[in-house]
C-alpha cells in the first residue's frame, strides 16, 4: 500500500504542475528542426500549393476575365465559393484540434501530480499528427473522461485531414476552370463580339431587349409557368443589369414534381439548343451549369437548399 501524499508532496506537485502545464503547450506549438512550427498545428490549406494564398491569385484572374470580356462567370465564382468554404472549414477545425489537444495536454500534466509522469506528454510533442493518439497506451494512462476527449482528437485529425484534401482538390477544380475557359480564348472573343451589350429598355422592367426577347420566347413556349422572376435590383450579377430570369417550375422552396422536373429539363435543353439565336449566355439547373462560351454542363456547388441549387428553377442569363 502506497503512502499517504505529505503535505510537503503535495506543494511540490502543485508547483511542477504550474511550470508542466505552459511546457506541454509548449511543446505542442515547438518548431522542429527544420524551424517550421509542428505540421498537426498549423491550417494545412493554408500551406499546400492550392492554399488561400492561391486562391487570391486565382481570384485575380477571375477578375481580369471579366473585365476583359466585360461579363461575369458564373462558373468560376460559383468554383472560387466552393474553395473559400472548404479552406474556412479546414481552418476551424485546425483550431479545435490545437485546443484539444492542448485540454489533453493540461490532463496529462495534472495527471502528473496526483501518480507521476505520465507518458502522454511526451506523445502529444511529436511533430507527427497520427502519433498524437496512441488509443491503448493512453487509454491505460488517462480517465474515461480523458479518452472521451483523446478519441474527440482523433476524430478532428480526420475531419481536419479531410477538409484539408477537399480545399485542395476545389482549388485544382478552380484552376481547370479557368485554364479551360483560357483556352476558349477565340470562341468568348466571338461571342463577345457577336452579342453586342443590349441597353435595358423603359417600360420593361429594367431588361434588356435580348432578355425580353428570350423570356417572352420561352413563356410562348413552355408556359404558364409557376412564376418568372428576372430583374432583381442590388444583384452584383445579371439578375441586377437585366439580363437574367428564373423560370420557377415550383414556389415557396418546395421542390418540383416528377412533371415539373421534365419539363424544366425540356425548357434547358431548348435554350441550350436555340443558345446562338437568342444569345444565351449560361443555363443553371438542378445544380449544373452549362456555360456556352466553355460548353457542356458541369456540377456546381452545394449551396444548401432547393432553390439555392437551382432544383426548382431554370436560370437564363444572356449577353
Amino acid at each position: 500500500m502506497e503512502p499517504p501524499t505529505s503535505p510537503v508532496d503535495g506543494a511540490v506537485r502543485r508547483r511542477v504542475l504550474a511550470l508542466l502545464v505552459p511546457l506541454v503547450g509548449a511543446l505542442l506549438l515547438v518548431p522542429s528542426a527544420s524551424g517550421a512550427t509542428s505540421p498537426s498545428l498549423v491550417p494545412q490549406a493554408a500551406l499546400s500549393p492550392g492554399g488561400s494564398n492561391n486562391l487570391d491569385k486565382l481570384a485575380k484572374q477571375i477578375k481580369a476575365l471579366e473585365t476583359k470580356y466585360g461579363d461575369d462567370f458564373a462558373q468560376l465564382r460559383d468554383a472560387k465559393w466552393a474553395a473559400e468554404q472548404a479552406i474556412k472549414k479546414s481552418k476551424t477545425l485546425q483550431q479545435d484540434l490545437a485546443g484539444a489537444r492542448i485540454l489533453v495536454a493540461q490532463m496529462a500534466a495534472s495527471q502528473y501530480i496526483t501518480s507521476g509522469v505520465d507518458p502522454t506528454v511526451t506523445m502529444l510533442s511529436t511533430d507527427d499528427p497520427s502519433g498524437v493518439l496512441d488509443g491503448a497506451t493512453l487509454a491505460s494512462h488517462l480517465t474515461r473522461n480523458r479518452t472521451a476527449k483523446v478519441n474527440q482528437i482523433q476524430s478532428l485529425i480526420n475531419q481536419q485531414d479531410k477538409a484539408r484534401k477537399e480545399a485542395e482538390s476545389k482549388i485544382t477544380d478552380l484552376q481547370r476552370s479557368i485554364k479551360d475557359l483560357l483556352s476558349q480564348k477565340s470562341r468568348m472573343q466571338k461571342l463577345v463580339t457577336k452579342y453586342k451589350p443590349s441597353s435595358q429598355v423603359i417600360g420593361a422592367s429594367g431588361l434588356t431587349a435580348r432578355l425580353v426577347k428570350a423570356r417572352d420566347e420561352v413563356d410562348s413556349r413552355f408556359g404558364p409557368f409557376p412564376v418568372i422572376g428576372c430583374l432583381r435590383p442590388g444583384d452584383p450579377q445579371d439578375h441586377g443589369t437585366g439580363r437574367a430570369c428564373d423560370f420557377m417550375e415550383s414556389t415557396a422552396g418546395r421542390m418540383p414534381t416528377a412533371d415539373r422536373v421534365a419539363h424544366g429539363t425540356q425548357v434547358a435543353a431548348w435554350l441550350i439548343a436555340n443558345a446562338s439565336r437568342l444569345g444565351v449566355k449560361y443555363i443553371i439547373w438542378r445544380q449544373r451549369i452549362y456555360d456556352m462560351r466553355s460548353p457542356g454542363w458541369r456540377g456546381m456547388s452545394d449551396r444548401g437548399g432547393i432553390t439555392q441549387n437551382h432544383f426548382d428553377h431554370v436560370h437564363l442569363s444572356v449577353f
